[in-house]
């Protein structure tokens, strides 16, 4: 059973293939080579390029804990790289979110998919910000994770073909609401659909598609005219 509360449960399953398309073109821009960052001045530095970032939180490994940069006592709320992520909280005390909230998160419950718990507050933060993504930093004893708000960084462009991947790697980190997280990546791609009991019909540039979702709403299939045709 989940740790996490109901609301950061359905923020995540609205949010969650959003984030992980953007962090796949996140990844094809910037190298994961050896980096460097600066965070009073707000950039991050790998194979080349530079690009602005804010802090979102760490997570330590040893504490199994996350910590948000406000409540980091090296940062804090008026550190230049904290101010860009405070909507975030904001956002938690308008919506009943405890997650982005509580400043220290005790996450040694997560037995899950994912790396650890961090990672899934760090995908919640970032697809809450919008932007290009986050970046994971790892350090002795955790990561700091950081969130890329720079227009060099490109957002993710519409393509069915990764849809099914997409949607069954969000659902198995959160299961929430299968549908939810479907119609939301439609919607930020601006893709007309409808709902019926059993699928979504959308259609997107290029041909209809659709998805099936069994008995119980679980995603089941992803039919696409151009997935034939890609190459």
């Amino acid at each position: 059973m989940s740790g996490f509360s109901p609301a950061f449960e359905r923020l995540g399953a609205a949010l969650a293939a959003v984030v992980l398309q953007q962090q796949e073109t996140l990844a094809e821009f910037l190298p994961r080579e050896d980096w460097s960052a600066d965070l009073t001045a707000r950039t991050y530095t790998s194979g080349g390029v530079t690009v602005r970032v804010s802090l979102l939180g760490s997570y330590a490994a040893r504490e199994r804990t996350w910590l948000w940069g406000w409540a980091n006592p090296q940062f804090g709320a008026d550190h230049p790289a904290v101010v860009p992520t405070l909507g975030i909280r904001t956002l938690g005390e308008r919506l009943g979110i405890p997650e982005f909230t509580t400043p220290e998160v005790d996450l040694g419950w997560y037995e899950g998919p994912a790396g650890h718990g961090g990672e899934l507050v760090a995908m919640a933060a970032g697809g809450v910000l919008g932007g290009g993504g986050y970046i994971g930093a790892g350090y002795d004893g955790g990561s700091a994770y950081l969130h890329v708000d720079d227009p060099q960084a490109p957002p993710a462009a519409w393509d069915p073909v990764p849809v099914a991947r997409l949607l069954t790697n969000a659902v198995s980190l959160f299961p929430a609401d299968p549908r939810l997280t479907l119609a939301r990546l439609l919607s930020r791609h601006r893709v007309p659909y409808r709902e019926t009991e059993t699928s979504i019909e959308a259609r997107p540039p290029g041909g209809p598609a659709r998805a099936h979702f069994d008995a119980r709403g679980r995603f089941a299939g992803w039919e696409a005219e151009l997935t034939a045709v890609r190459h």
